[in-house]
């Protein structure tokens, strides 16, 4: 059976790379090759550029109304056709279970749809002048063009809410997606242009960051960069938005911390922090890595926790029972790895897992009191791996859920309100969440982070916000030369 290769979309166009160069993309559960895509290089990154351009002057012309009902019809195709269009490329490109790919195609409908409501609240504003017969006026208008570089680890709702709020705030994209995830973008972008937006107004370049990610971040006519990834990558292209002065919005990397108080149940507890580290086996920006128990309830939670790490079923992707599935690559593999060989070296104790089940699949692992200095500690590891440390207090809580450079997210299990609420105000974090696990995600609200953790925040008001620019505007309602 012939391999499909899959062509860039630039333009509303579907065309070859320049170089005619083609990349592989393989599945992470087997390594088979699923398909060929166009390896777009720095003359695609030139036409896409040039084609957004004109497609931000269509797409920002058109009334309001226009742009809504896109967008509704976009959130409606994939409503009746997401598994049709998406299904499989999410569970064989990302290596997604099924349940977690149904899940990112019923949450970009819900994307879709908010985004087309943000449409009509792009509100102004006006404020009081000295001189009465002054009238002053603030507008929000569109930024341009928007550099989108998406990840792999949800490339369907996360490049959807990264590109739905640029468009709603009238907007053109150009999208880079993961390597890793190609296709699964390439299909959403044939399902905006389905559904009405300007052929101009979207295009996708796939390809390496060196090739091509690091061409569209440093071209002089992209007037915002949005992108959801690594720290590392985050810096990078922050200082190079820096250059240019222009808006990015950062998405990051996260550590993120659940405190486990004393008052609650111990295996009810350890179910919501197993749910919290390990769906998708760990590849979440938002995971809780780090969880910080109380000392009276540190020996049944462990215990418990042990438990529902140990009870994962990990089967066949499109088995319902999977709980996830394998890593993206042998590189996320090693490095998982390593930061479990490294701190059980250094004295951590392994609980449970720290090895391989088959291929790329990572059993769950529950670490003990890891050193403070620790990559496993300190670092994403991106991986089913979480860090158990016990302490004396609320207010030692809160201090070691501050230990990190990364600021993300948090949650608290308690049923102690104003214990839930001092935890809340004292972490430094985009978002703390009380008597939940830290991986929270709705479509309105201000996804984001503190510190290392990135710029920006994503969701609702406050994307169609940061994919705009404020313009003051005053009139004389007076011949102010007499």
């Amino acid at each position: 059976m012939a391999v499909q290769q899959h062509q860039l979309i630039i333009g509303g166009c579907r065309r070859a790379a320049s170089s005619g160069a083609l990349f592989d993309v393989l599945a992470p559960a087997d390594g088979r090759l699923l398909a060929q895509v166009a390896r777009g290089g720095a003359d695609d990154v030139e036409l896409a550029v040039s084609a957004a351009r004109q497609g931000y002057q269509q797409w920002s012309a058109l009334a309001p109304g226009r742009r809504e009902a896109a967008l509704l019809r976009a959130a409606d195709i994939i409503a009746a056709e997401g598994e049709a269009r998406l299904l499989d490329n999410l569970i064989d490109e990302s290596g997604s279970v099924i349940t977690k790919a149904r899940h990112e195609i019923a949450y970009t409908v819900d994307l879709l749809r908010t985004a087309a409501g943000e449409v009509r609240r792009l509100y102004g504003d006006t404020f009081p002048n000295d001189r009465p017969q002054r009238v002053s006026m603030v507008f929000r208008e569109p930024l341009g063009v928007v550099a989108i570089i998406s990840p792999y680890n949800a490339p369907l709702s996360l490049l959807a809410k990264m590109v739905a709020f640029p468009l709603a705030a009238g907007n053109s994209v150009v999208i880079k997606p993961s390597e890793e995830t190609p296709l699964t973008a390439l299909a959403f972008a044939e399902v905006l242009l389905a559904a009405g937006i300007p052929a101009a107004a979207v295009s996708v370049i796939t390809g390496y960051g060196a090739e091509c990610g690091e061409r569209l971040v440093a071209h002089a006519d992209i007037d915002c960069v949005a992108l959801t990834g690594s720290t590392r990558t985050g810096v990078a292209v922050g200082g190079e938005s820096m250059k240019h002065m222009r808006r990015c919005q950062l998405e990051l990397g996260g550590k993120s911390a659940m405190l486990v108080l004393r008052d609650v149940d111990p295996a009810s507890a350890a179910g919501i922090a197993a749910q919290g580290i390990f769906t998708h086996g760990g590849q979440i920006c938002m995971a809780n890595s780090r969880i910080v128990v109380e000392r009276p309830l540190a020996a049944p939670f462990i215990a418990a926790l042990k438990a529902a790490a140990e009870a994962i079923f990990l089967g066949d992707l499109r088995d319902e029972r999977s709980g996830y599935g394998p890593l993206i690559n042998q590189r996320a593999v090693d490095k998982v790895l390593a930061h479990v060989r490294q701190a059980v070296a250094a004295g951590a104790e392994l609980v449970t897992g720290g090895d391989i089940v088959a291929g790329l699949t990572v059993r769950p692992t529950v670490l003990l009191n890891p050193a403070r200095n620790s990559g496993v500690w300190r670092e994403e590891s991106f991986g089913p791996v979480v860090s158990v440390v016990v302490v004396d207090s609320l207010e030692e809580a809160i201090a070691v859920a501050n230990d990190s450079e990364y600021g993300l997210s948090a949650a608290v299990l308690t049923h102690n309100i104003q214990w839930g609420f001092r935890a809340a105000r004292g972490i430094r974090a985009g978002s703390v969440h009380i008597g939940m696990h830290a991986f929270q995600s709705n479509a309105i609200a201000p996804i984001g982070g503190f510190g290392m953790s990135g710029i920006g925040r994503s969701g609702g008001k406050y994307s169609t916000e940061e994919f705009t620019e404020l313009k003051w505007v005053s009139v004389a309602l007076e011949d102010e030369g007499k």
